[in-house]
């Protein structure tokens, strides 16, 4: 019984990290990501294809504070981004909070040293539409050009890909 368990996780798994990087309803690997300005805890307004130039590789996290596999998924890409930042590699942390003083709480907790940014309306955000997720964490890859490179890895495959793109 647990072998046939542990199985149907693996194809279930397997299945959503498939329609994750063909998202019929979003964005897929190749697409150019939608450029949106969002602001910072501080209230400085952040866009992202300012955010990306001179960058070899940006992350874009959508995550929230109350999200448990997101804050989780937050401690490899800070480890991530401790190896390869100095080679190009930035995050820029996008909250679905709808509450400031969570969202602010979570980054501190966390140490996060990336820029976070938020327009606090969580659900209603229109980059669920604009990005086409239903679920967070949503991990986007982006290079320099805001071309989209891979879609919601995790773990080492996010490590290994990060990793394939910044020591070139």
């Amino acid at each position: 019984m647990t072998k046939k368990i542990g199985l149907l996780i693996c194809v279930l798994a397997a299945a959503l990290s498939l329609s994750a990087q063909n998202n019929p309803n979003g964005l897929a690997v190749g697409n150019k990501a939608p450029d949106f300005t969002l602001n910072t805890p501080e209230g400085k307004a952040v866009s992202l294809y300012e955010f990306i130039k001179g960058k070899k590789l940006v992350l874009i996290d959508f995550w929230a504070s109350w999200c448990a596999p997101c804050r989780a998924e937050g401690k490899n890409v800070k480890a991530i981004y401790e190896e390869y930042h100095g080679k190009g590699f930035d995050v820029l942390g996008v909250s679905l909070d709808n509450k400031a003083e969570s969202w602010k709480k979570a980054i501190q907790e966390d140490a996060t040293p990336w820029t976070h940014v938020s327009d606090l309306q969580g659900w209603k955000t229109p980059l669920l539409k604009l990005y086409g997720f239903n679920a967070i964490p949503a991990i986007y890859l982006i290079d320099g050009e805001g071309t989209v490179i891979a879609i919601n890895l995790r773990g080492e495959e996010l490590r290994a890909k990060i990793a394939e793109i910044c020591n070139k």
